[in-house]
């Protein structure tokens, strides 16, 4: 029986293992009776669950909830568990549909069965129990043959739509006693792993609350977020007029030869939202437009759509960027990491900003700085703007809707519009593709395109980015006076086209490896699309290029 020494990296210390050393022994021994809140392991950098066996000399390092990984995990089992007990009690023949997130949440829906509280009641009753009773996830590799025939009994036909893309002969299918099903990426290896979680009853369907990263032990608050349901309503229309509401029904209209019409139609839902936006600018006779939203979430593309937009109704739009007011990058603040923070409000010019847009209200022509991305400063000439009776200002950056922003600028002159990539396309019906990993995608070809970035920078600084959003753009966003999608239904398979290559320039040994395989396996659920048809106006131009509005 062969030996290894293995690196623990969490502590720094070494464990001996052979051969038939589970990662689930290893997490016992290294933490005790703690054992439970490690969820899984990364082995040389590449994620594993916890069955996992050691296989040589190596280093491992747990992860538990607080983790991105670990997190995921939990949210992934969690769901598998709920998506079994819904089996067992509403039946097969009625699909589950695991969707957006609300909250760090999952919004769910019961196609054919109405959501009532006593359901929810005995969909939990049955999660607990199978909890307690602390069933085996096992992970099978099965003939694609077969599996389809595990999810026709199911009733699956999105996830039979996802086979036919598949180019191995074998995939991966969970199975828990007599349940089987697949959701994309690790398993915790027994149900027990799962202990905190609630149901609540949200719109025509449930919200699955998981355990907090934040707060272990408790779920995560239930938030009703009215106006964003409503945008998440909105695209699901979109859903059935496109007839696509996962990654194989996209894939199916791709090679059945309707690509061209899937983008226009796709692109004429778009310009038909910003036109209404603009209408109700202009009836209420606003002066400023501000528009915030995430990061890559198209805000400089939209802000040129709808200015176009207000055009046509015989207003002459300035558009200003907030990123042209960022202090030089010598002076941008320090988080507690260490590590400058481009993501703080501290790191914008907030009251030159203020100072300028207060003397355009009152006529005056001021130059407004351009920032230059690769040198990090201010460029040497700015842009000369002045208002005029038909003038409004269109102001662009993550900060908009923040009132820090603009404190100092009366609230009647002021609209703001929240944009955001919140895609509603699933992979299959349990299977939901996050609004984040679209947006990261967006940002890893944008930067790599226009700021010089590569894959790994750009993965490396994005948890940064998501503290920065979780603090000053998704508190505000019900503060809007609009909201805006701009997630395209097709937009996946293009960016799969710029992607690829650059996650896979990353090397195994670099710490965005996990990551960049995430979403490479990720990817794989779509068929690449050439961006010959998109048209320039696009916000898709604004990450791959060929934008008609010169970004």
């Amino acid at each position: 029986m062969e030996h290894y020494k293995v690196h623990i990296i969490n502590d720094d210390s070494y464990m001996q293992a052979d051969s038939h050393t589970t990662l689930m022994e290893m997490s016992k021994s290294y933490a005790g009776a703690q054992s439970n809140k490690i969820l899984l392991a990364k082995v040389n950098n590449i994620e594993r669950d916890l069955n996992y066996k050691i296989e040589n000399d190596c280093t491992v390092e747990f992860l538990d909830i607080t983790s991105e990984f670990g997190n995921r995990t939990y949210q992934r089992s969690c769901a598998f568990i709920m998506l079994a007990a819904i089996a067992k009690i509403v039946g097969y023949n009625k699909p589950v549909w695991v969707e957006h997130t609300i909250n760090n949440n999952f919004f769910c829906h019961i196609s054919g069965v109405e959501i009532t509280k006593k359901l929810l009641q005995d969909i939990k009753k049955e999660m607990r129990n199978i909890v307690e009773q602390n069933y085996t996830i096992e992970k099978l590799n099965v003939p694609v043959n077969e599996a389809v025939e595990i999810f026709d009994k199911y009733g699956l036909e999105h996830r039979k739509k996802a086979l036919k893309y598949v180019k191995s002969l074998n995939v991966t299918v969970y199975k828990m006693n007599d349940y089987y099903d697949y959701l994309y990426g690790t398993m915790v290896p027994q149900t027990g792993y799962i202990k905190v979680f609630d149901l609540h009853l949200h719109s025509d369907g449930f919200v699955l609350q998981f355990e907090s990263r934040r707060e272990i032990g408790q779920v995560n608050e239930y938030k009703a977020y009215p106006k964003l349901t409503q945008i998440f309503a909105e695209y699901t229309n979109w859903s059935r007029i496109l007839e696509v509401s996962s990654a194989g029904a996209l894939n199916d209209l791709i090679c059945s030869g309707r690509l061209k019409e899937i983008i226009l139609i796709s692109e004429a839902l778009q310009e038909k939202k910003i036109a209404n936006i603009a209408d109700e600018i202009f009836n209420k006779g606003k002066r400023i437009v501000l528009i915030a939203g995430p990061s890559s979430s198209g805000k400089t593309t939209f802000s040129n759509r709808l200015g176009i937009q207000l055009k046509a109704l015989g207003l002459s739009p300035n558009i200003i960027s907030l990123d042209d007011y960022y202090k030089p990058r010598a002076d941008i603040p320090v988080g507690e990491d260490g590590k400058q923070d481009f993501e703080c409000l501290e790191s914008l010019q907030v009251e030159r900003f203020n100072d300028d847009i207060l003397r355009l209200l009152n006529g005056e022509a001021v130059e407004t700085p351009l920032y230059d991305f690769l040198t990090g400063e201010g460029k040497p000439k700015g842009k000369l703007i002045k208002m005029e009776s038909d003038s409004i200002l269109i102001i662009e950056g993550i900060h908009g809707i923040n009132e820090n922003l603009t404190h100092r600028i009366p609230k009647e002159d002021k609209f703001k519009v929240y944009i955001s990539a919140l895609t509603q396309l699933n992979i299959d019906e349990h299977s939901r593709i996050s609004t984040t990993d679209t947006r990261l995608l967006r940002r890893i070809v944008r930067d790599n395109n226009y700021r010089g970035f590569s894959a790994k920078s750009t993965i490396d600084m994005w948890h940064k980015v998501l503290e920065g959003e979780n603090k000053n753009i998704f508190p505000y966003q019900e503060q809007a006076d609009a909201m805006f999608n701009s997630a395209l239904i097709y937009e996946l398979g293009v960016l799969k086209t710029y992607a690829e290559p650059l996650l896979f320039g990353i090397d195994h040994s670099e710490s965005g490896y996990p990551e960049a395989k995430r979403l490479l396996n990720f990817l794989n659920s779509f068929i690449n699309i050439s961006p010959e048809s998109i048209p320039p106006n696009s916000l898709m131009r604004e990450f791959i290029g060929g934008s008609c509005f010169n970004i």
